[in-house]
């Protein structure tokens, strides 16, 4: 471990001033925090406390970034969706026949509660897409990483990983169907192929996005391989990670709308499907508005990991 910490020490001051540069004593670094006697007797001098920048003063942000941060600000555009849909039912613009009110809905999902139903297909659902995002987020990290650290596991995974990407996840249901039966096997198989992808394709390509001057300093330093890939290549990759998660936990409910519709007698989809069956307009909204619901807050606890395990990036967004 102090190998380790030593090493992590080294990188970190060389990649501050440069490999050729002299080291610093404890000598110098006290001469260059003492204030020189002319700075001291200047009447109008500064001292470093007064230079600066007061903690309390508001943040400036960049005059061509962004903005500033809206506090609750990523609820405004659900928020004018549901106020179009709303004031549209009320004043006929929308037809209730095609889409249920809002009110209509807000009284079916109520019923839905209050009968059991909602909860028992909710939590089915929940479990068949928290079994698909695991295995689906386990393969495709193991395999980008095996991909964007070897020549050789690029050459022998990337292909067949390219190929499945150019099928439509949706389309091998049929396949899997014969393959594994139409149990909850297939169904959360189904969830894991649709969820390997993008995990493997932002972990392999934030992998070989690293820059190779860090490869240079490493080898400069003696670093061993393993660690190596554990203190630079991995942290390096997780930004790609993290990104293909976003997308990974979105499309695990999507693969749900397709796979509980194939001999399911719970879940979302088979309330859909049934309502669906009998024309229940306002149920079929209720389950969709369920699946927004926790496609939202989903990308929302992984855009909040995002921001606590790279805080120490320096990006638009801050």
């Amino acid at each position: 471990m102090a190998d380790t910490a030593s090493t992590l020490g080294a990188l970190r001051r060389l990649s501050g001033r440069g490999i050729g540069a002299r080291p610093r004593t404890s000598s110098s670094v006290a001469a260059d925090a003492a204030p020189t006697p002319a700075a001291a007797s200047t009447p109008g001098a500064a001292s470093p406390a007064a230079s600066m920048p007061d903690a309390a003063s508001p943040r400036r942000h960049p005059r061509l970034g962004p903005g500033r941060p809206i506090r609750y600000g990523a609820a405004l555009g659900p928020l004018l969706l549901l106020l179009l849909w709303i004031v549209g039912s009320w004043t006929g613009y929308i037809d209730s026949r095609t889409l249920s009110p809002p009110w209509v809905v807000v009284s079916t999902a109520a019923d839905l509660i209050g009968s059991g139903r909602l909860w028992s297909n909710f939590e089915t659902s929940l479990w068949r897409a928290l079994q698909g995002l695991f295995w689906g987020v386990v393969a495709g990290g193991a395999l980008g990483v095996l991909s964007g650290l070897s020549r050789l596991g690029e050459y022998l995974l990337d292909g067949p990983v390219q190929i499945k990407r150019s099928i439509p996840s949706l389309a091998l249901v049929p396949l899997l169907m014969l393959w594994l039966g139409i149990g909850e096997g297939m169904k959360v198989t189904a969830i894991a192929l649709i969820v390997f992808v993008p995990i493997y394709i932002q972990t392999h390509d934030c992998l070989r996005a690293i820059d190779s001057r860090y490869l240079e300093l490493s080898e400069t330093l003696g670093v061993g391989r393993w660690e190596f890939i554990r203190n630079v290549v991995l942290p390096g990759a997780l930004p790609g990670f993290l990104l293909g998660l976003r997308f990974a936990v979105t499309y695990s409910w999507l693969a749900l709308v397709v796979v509980e519709q194939v001999n399911s007698t719970s879940g979302i989809g088979y309330m859909i499907e049934l309502a669906r069956t009998y024309g229940q307009t306002e149920v079929i909204i209720v389950g969709l508005a369920l699946y927004a619901l926790l496609g939202l807050s989903s990308d929302a606890l992984v855009r909040l990991l995002q921001r606590k395990v790279l805080k120490w990036r320096k990006t638009l967004a801050d």
